[in-house]
């Protein structure tokens, strides 16, 4: 896994953290504790950024990118699946005539629900 934490480090965000997480599904998820990261195309926040959802606000702990071959069904738990297959064939599902590459490059933007 390639991690990298500084802001400075990182390349330009290609979305804003309003277009993170917009699956009804995945924000439901995210309401209720299942997904605590979301793989994207491109970055969307930087860590330290507040996501808001339903008036429920989430802090962006880490952004890094990772390969698609890379995936454990650690992380497809944290985006809220059971397996990598599972998580696999949601995105699939979202993105018709994609290819899932194992080389593919995404995003990973990990976060938690801010402490009132």
């Amino acid at each position: 896994m390639t991690t990298q934490n500084e802001n400075n480090t990182l390349p330009p965000k290609k979305g804003t953290i309003e277009q993170l997480v917009t699956v009804e599904a995945d924000v439901q998820k995210v309401l209720s504790g299942e997904k605590t990261a979301t793989r994207r195309n491109s970055r969307y926040a930087d860590p330290g950024e507040i996501m808001t959802l339903e008036g429920r606000q989430f802090v962006v702990e880490k952004v890094y990118s990772q390969s698609l071959g890379e995936l454990t069904d650690e992380d497809a738990r944290r985006e809220g699946f059971e397996t990598v297959e599972e998580y696999k064939q949601s995105i699939l599902s979202h993105h018709p005539g994609m290819p899932w590459l194992p080389q593919m490059r995404v995003w990973v933007h990990e976060f938690r629900p801010v402490e009132a």
